[in-house]
């Protein structure tokens, strides 16, 4: 066991946000982000545009990381960074970058793994956030990964279920490009549902085995829908944009329930903690929420800045693995696809 008291330095890169953060002991004494505002014109993000922006971001955002912690790079314990999965590009960066300076400070390395840091977030210490027991369910939702994961220990997980083509967020973000809404949609439809009648309109959920998901036919059964409504009315999204996002936010949203009341009825567990951007939805929070009542479910919603990718998760995985003597060796590379 390492010392009591540890600063770990987190640095997260994996798509189009560079995050660095310092967390002292399980409390977050800062947590950047600097987004990259530039694949808005592409309404998606361009995987060469976002590695060149983090070598542009990547050492200010450190800094200021340092400096809002109001402590120096000598003080720091170890280095944590994401190692994958997520663009190799973007990878590349903060690996790099990891390394290099952990070596200058002659300090450990610690690689973690994207998936679990959103998990593990659930632990950074905070008077509004409940700490989830041992084992517990965890629905892991973001613009590319959606799953269903057993977590029996920091360090021990399971897949129990995972999309078998396309992440929920990209299907909030397609669906939202098909009503004309600016890149990243999601955020958007979602605040148009909020105001809608989500039973205005049917869409079906698609069928996989239980613990799956699939949003492949989803979207392109909206795509349909929308192209059949607006050869009958040309203005049909725009007098209809909130209870058309009601509708699809209520389709997806109920798709996930279905299936973690799949796992909680395979595996008997009703600690539920939810992870990824897409736990910032409304609907989704809402329905976690209701869940507790409905269902006798403990459930667990991080805060908004722990939901979106962000360096405070890289951390609180980088101090539980520092704790644990877990380190990488100066010889790790990145990996695109890297498995939890």
């Amino acid at each position: 066991m390492k010392e009591k008291n540890c600063y770990i330095l987190g640095i997260e890169s994996s798509c189009d946000d560079t995050a660095a953060a310092v967390i002292n002991n399980g409390i977050v004494l800062s947590n950047v982000v600097a987004t990259q505002k530039i694949h808005e014109d592409y309404g998606g993000v361009v995987p060469e545009l976002a590695s060149r922006a983090h070598q542009q971001n990547i050492v200010p955002v450190v800094e200021q990381a340092l400096r809002k912690a109001n402590i120096d790079k000598k003080q720091l314990s170890a280095i944590a960074f994401t190692r994958g999965p997520g663009l190799m590009g973007s990878l590349l960066v903060g690996t790099s970058f990891s390394k290099s300076l952990a070596l200058g400070l002659g300090i450990p390395l610690i690689d973690v793994n994207h998936m679990q840091a959103h998990i593990l977030a659930h632990f950074i210490k905070s008077e509004s956030q409940k700490i989830p027991k041992f084992p517990f369910i965890a629905l892991t939702i973001s613009g590319g990964h959606t799953q269903i994961v057993k977590v029996t220990d920091y360090f021990s997980m399971e897949i129990l279920g995972q999309t078998i083509d396309d992440a929920v967020g990209e299907a909030f973000d397609k669906s939202a490009k098909i009503l004309g809404l600016s890149y990243p949609g999601g955020p958007i439809l979602d605040a148009f549902a909020q105001k809608g009648n989500p039973k205005a309109y049917t869409f079906p959920k698609p069928k996989v085995n239980p613990m799956d998901f699939s949003f492949s036919g989803l979207k392109t059964a909206i795509l349909y829908f929308v192209e059949k409504e607006v050869k009958q009315n040309s203005n049909f999204i725009t007098e209809n944009m909130e209870d058309i996002c009601a509708s699809i936010q209520h389709t997806i949203v109920d798709y996930l329930m279905d299936k973690l009341k799949n796992a909680v009825k395979h595996t008997g567990i009703k600690e539920i903690a939810i992870g990824g951007g897409v736990s910032a939805n409304s609907g989704v929070r809402k329905a976690i929420t209701e869940a507790e009542s409905k269902y006798g479910w403990n459930t667990y919603i991080p805060k908004f800045e722990y939901c979106t990718d962000n360096a405070a998760m890289i951390a609180i995985v980088g101090e539980l693995k520092y704790r644990n003597n877990l380190f990488a060796n100066s010889d790790v590379l990145a990996a695109a696809r890297l498995k939890l």
